[in-house]
């Protein structure tokens, strides 16, 4: 769709009138107006105000005896008196779409695929409308912005009638709407416990399978077949291996066998999973946290959180964490935790039929998610503040606040790991750092953010090479590829090929209690941290090439991976030094026949730092960390770590990958952590009214607003008084038009030639009319030309606005829609791609270019 209201030169010409019909949709730059109107036939021998011929015979109910009665017989379109069979149902549902409505959308360019309205479920008397000016509304389209003043508007207005509500009754419904936001977040949080404890236990059982089975119960992972012995990869009778089951006498039997048996079910696993999104889900693919954040910027995405997402992103989250693809769990769980955020709200009316009230209850699922993730219900509440919000009341944060807390103590409660710890890699550090320790952590956040910057820019460019090449029509061979190549090179450094979640756990630790693959070995350091440092780099590659393949997966812990490798290699080489060279200067505060390198604690700020290198992430991972290890002593250290990470990653590019994913996609966010300082107008950037499609207030027919949404694909229309003076009376998007026109047709009497206003409204014409003024914006936001637009950004950002017009006097001179603001933010952060000559180039630095945004997006 093009803008808002705007009129392409390329595409379209000014409608002009004809002589035939009556063409009363104007062109500012073509001002001509025609009111021509003959009531046809059909309206002269009944008067057409009425449902029915007996209404009418019983009582004639004049236009001006309906404002004298202060509109209480005013319906949607016409007055007329309130017919007193009308039903109180909820919805109107449209009815299936006939071959020939289907041609005439195709011939219109009519395509939305909701004609219900989005309000009926409250649909409150006109005069609460008329007082709030913002006008009714249909449900959202799909790929469309939804309209924050209009929803916070209709929560006003429920509100208002529920307090008007008098009685014991009334109180009661009173304290249960109250609680209905405190009983939605409660389920997710439970549910969502429940969810990621189910999802555990499945990945850690396809885990151990790759290496062997339980005899006792086919059903049973290693650590449950095995416990109670204290080496259950040595002494347990019960787990029976590969190698065992298929007799592999000799070291080379072993090897192989274990090897094949590896990659086949790991390529097995990860096939299915890329099987079960391109043939059930295609939603399901990737973390889901760009078009988290999008969402929640107020973004409609229909089925993205529905229920096909989360089943079958919780079977496909199970299969490919279990395979070698480098890939995590732990950003789908939020996702995941935002499906329940959607559909568990719709047994409440007032967030199913609210988007932005439903967003509020989607920012505490997000926490949630967060919280099941790491364990960390406090780094949840400051994540969805801090990286997915983008309306976050005081209410929403307590709401979180308890989200989290619930989905943890869920997921505490099933205990997956047999632990009683909420995460495989929890820990907890008993070692003081010393001041010289400061020195390598500093050195960890520079690589940390060396490794976020290139990351980034590398598994963008990946992602759109793989958007754009003949890769995307064979999505599933190419994960088949990808996994057979990974889990070849994964089983022959041991690093790279146990559980990632084991392997971090294992780094992060504290050498006590025996050795893990000789991480503890500290005769031989080199042996481990060449394999550390060789793992590290690996999987930097593999992780950049692999994230964004269509299997559901996230990049949190291949990153927490990477970073505790290349950290607890440093760690070794630090150990290694004050160990061979105890009375070098550096090491000066070492207490002797002490330990005092913890070579743990380096893979920990490594981790930190490499997954505040990719997210950009601060105080949210810094909580995180801390609530993961749960000692307070090492968050400086962290806190360093990750700022410095930022700060090197912000030297190259400012946006993390989330926020590249959102540009490559093209999804209308304007983020409110970036800064404007540019000193412009926002007349220097408006539409103006020269280019724009207006409708006059009067002097309409059906007939004629048919042609106009015929001829143009804009997705609303500025409403003014004439074209003479352009006084701004409102605006109205096409969806509202659309859908009154149609139902304004099945009313009897009513035809093509019925005359049509959204303003100065007939008082003593007897003639049956269409009133479009219940469905207009009466009190759109304006600006004057002058106004910076610095602070119209700011606008767009706070309040979720969708497009402003801009006036002198009352007098129309422009508009600016959201996707105005995209392309001038595009513009300023790429200048030279942006106007370079090559069309090629352009589209890749767009955000909502004009190649895709019609047939995919829609328009803001």
């Amino acid at each position: 769709m093009d803008e808002i209201g705007l009129e392409s030169s390329s595409l379209s010409t000014p409608i002009t009138t004809g002589s035939s019909t009556p063409h009363n949709h104007v062109s500012a730059s073509n001002v001509s107006v025609v009111r021509s109107f003959t009531p046809s036939e059909e309206s002269q021998g009944t008067s057409p105000i009425f449902d029915n011929a007996e209404e009418f015979e019983q009582m004639t109910f004049s236009a001006a005896e309906a404002l004298k009665a202060k509109l209480t017989g005013l319906d949607d379109f016409t007055f007329k008196r309130k017919n007193s069979s009308r039903t109180t149902s909820s919805r109107i549902f449209s009815r299936p779409e006939s071959p020939l409505k289907k041609k005439y959308i195709a011939e219109t360019g009519y395509t939305s695929t909701s004609l219900r309205k989005h309000d009926d479920e409250f649909d409150t008397d006109f005069a609460d409308w008329s007082m709030e000016g913002t006008g009714r509304r249909v449900a959202y389209d799909n790929f469309t912005t939804i309209d924050w003043i209009h929803d916070f508007a209709k929560e006003r207005a429920r509100q208002r009638k529920l307090r008007h509500q008098k009685g014991i009754g009334g109180q009661l419904r009173l304290i249960f709407d109250a609680m209905e936001g405190w009983i939605v977040v409660l389920a997710v949080g439970v549910i969502s416990g429940i969810l990621a404890a189910v999802i555990t236990i499945t990945t850690e059982w396809l885990n151990d399978i790759k290496e062997g089975y339980c005899k006792t119960g086919f059903y049973l992972n290693r650590k449950n077949c095995c416990w109670g012995y204290d080496d259950d990869r040595e002494s347990c009778v019960e787990w029976v291996r590969w190698t065992t089951a298929f007799q592999a006498k000799s070291a080379a039997a072993e090897f192989w066998t274990n090897y094949l048996i590896y990659i086949i079910f790991s390529t097995t696993f990860a096939t299915i999973a890329a099987y079960l999104v391109k043939s059930y889900s295609s939603y399901s693919t990737g973390s889901g946290i760009p078009e988290i954040k999008t969402i929640l910027g107020g973004f409609v995405i229909r089925k993205f959180l529905g229920w096909w997402s989360l089943i079958i992103k919780s079977i496909g989250v199970c299969l490919v964490a279990a395979s070698s693809l480098c890939l995590g769990k732990e950003g789908p769980l939020i996702h995941l935790a935002c499906c329940c955020g959607n559909i568990i709200p719709r047994i409440f009316p007032k967030f199913r039929y609210n988007e932005a009230k439903k967003r509020e209850v989607l920012s505490a699922a997000a926490a949630a998610g967060v919280s099941v993730a790491f364990g960390a219900p406090i780094g949840g509440v400051l994540f969805s503040l801090e990286e997915v919000s983008y309306y976050f009341p005081f209410r929403t944060m307590w709401r979180s606040f308890f989200c989290a807390m619930v989905a943890a103590v869920a997921l505490a409660s099933m205990n997956p790991y047999r632990t009683g710890k909420l995460v495989l890699f929890q820990v907890v550090y008993d070692r003081e750092w010393h001041g010289f320790d400061m020195i390598f952590f500093a050195l960890l956040g520079i690589m940390g953010g060396l490794y976020g910057a290139l990351f980034i820019r590398m598994n963008l460019k990946v992602a759109v090479f793989r958007k754009d090449s003949w890769l995307r029509y064979f999505s599933v061979q190419e994960v088949i590829i990808i996994s057979l190549f990974t889990s070849i090179v994964s089983y022959l450094n041991i690093y790279m090929r146990v559980n990632p979640s084991e392997l971090v756990a294992n780094l992060f630790r504290e050498c006590e209690g025996g050795d893990y693959h000789n991480l503890c070995n500290y005769t031989n350091h080199w042996e481990p941290t060449l394999l550390l440092l060789i793992a590290s780099i690996l999987k930097f590659f593999l992780t950049a090439v692999t994230f964004g393949l269509k299997v559901p997966a996230g990049v949190w812990l291949p990153s927490i991976a990477i970073g505790a490798c290349f950290g607890r290699a440093v760690g070794l080489m630090v150990h290694a030094w004050q160990k061979y060279n105890p009375g070098f200067w550096l090491f000066a505060s070492c207490e002797p026949d002490t330990e005092c390198i913890t070579p743990g604690m380096y893979a920990m700020v490594g981790a930190a730092a490499t997954f505040g290198g990719v997210t950009r992430m601060t105080v949210s991972l810094v909580v995180i960390m801390f609530e993961l290890t749960g000692a307070l002593t090492y968050v400086l250290p962290i806190m360093i770590a990750v700022m410095i990470s930022k700060w090197v990653g912000d030297a190259f590019d400012k946006e993390g990958i989330y926020d590249g994913w959102i540009r490559i996609n093209e999804y209308p966010f304007l983020d409110s952590k970036e800064d404007y300082v540019y000193n412009t107008l926002a007349s220097q950037y408006m539409t103006r009214v020269e280019d724009l499609m207006v409708i006059t207030a009067t002097g309409h027919t059906l007939e004629s607003l048919d042609e106009l949404l015929k001829d143009t694909d804009y997705k609303g229309f500025p409403v003014v008084n004439n074209v003479k003076n352009m006084l701004l009376t409102g605006y109205i998007s096409r969806s509202e038009l659309r859908y009154a026109m149609d139902k304004a047709k099945k009313k009897p009497g009513i035809s093509l030639l019925s005359p049509c206003y959204f303003s100065n409204l007939p008082i003593l014409d007897s003639t049956a009319f269409i009133d479009f003024k219940p469905w207009m914006d009466q009190t759109p936001i304006t600006i004057s030309p002058k106004f910076p637009m610095e602070m119209t950004i700011e606008l767009f950002r706070k309040m979720g606005l969708r497009y402003i017009l801009i006036t002198q006097h009352g007098q129309l001179l422009g508009l600016i829609t959201k996707k105005d603001v995209l392309r001038h933010l595009s513009a300023i952060r790429h200048p030279d791609v942006v106007n370079s000559e090559d069309p090629q180039e352009q589209p890749k630095y767009m955000m909502l270019s004009e190649r895709d945004l019609t047939n995919d997006f829609g328009t803001v």
